[in-house]
């Protein structure tokens, strides 16, 4: 049964690395709803986030060739159960809806949203929170015709307090150090 994962890569900044990392899917036919790339809690290591619906079976195995990509340390996968995520939007309508009438005003107080910009033209408007609340807040203000929206990437962490990353690279620099000697 397909459910949604949440797949990290971490690698070192290689040209060309997420290029291989998308083929992968490409061939295997799996969309990729979520891409996010940034710097990671360990200097000079970038973490891609993937966001993916498809069974675990398809997921391990799509890991498993990630993890062999030359360019990665390590690649991990994780239900939405066991990682805390979030995604941000931003939202551009006209300020004339803001004076008709504080239906909008409520709607961003109700939605946990804030506005971070007014000219005379237009107010953008920021939330915070998964997908399904972001889209909520379209919805509802999309009846004042939404000039433009976008919605980020999801960022996430593991609600694991162990690092497996810094475990994996712990046990790596242990075993090359043994080769070493």
């Amino acid at each position: 049964m397909k459910q949604e994962y949440i797949i990290t890569v971490y690698s070192e900044n290689h040209i060309g690395l997420l290029s291989r990392i998308t083929i992968i899917f490409t061939r295997r036919k799996v969309n990729i709803e979520s891409l996010t790339v940034s710097e990671s809690a360990i200097k000079g290591i970038f973490k891609f986030t993937i966001v993916i619906a498809e069974t675990r079976d398809q997921v391990m195995k799509m890991v498993g060739q990630i993890d062999k990509q030359i360019d990665v340390l390590k690649a991990f996968y994780h239900t939405n159960d066991e990682m805390i995520y979030q995604e941000i939007a931003l939202y551009k309508v006209r300020t004339e809806s803001l004076y008709d009438s504080d239906t909008v005003e409520k709607m961003v107080r109700k939605a946990g949203a804030r506005i971070l910009e007014i000219t005379r033209e237009f107010v953008i408007i920021e939330k915070t929170g998964h997908k399904d609340e972001t889209q909520a807040l379209f919805e509802e203000l999309n009846q004042f015709k939404v000039m433009q929206f976008i919605r980020s990437g999801r960022v996430a962490l593991t609600r694991d307090p162990i690092e497996r990353l810094s475990e994996f690279l712990k046990e790596r620099d242990i075993f090359l150090d043994s080769q070493n000697k």
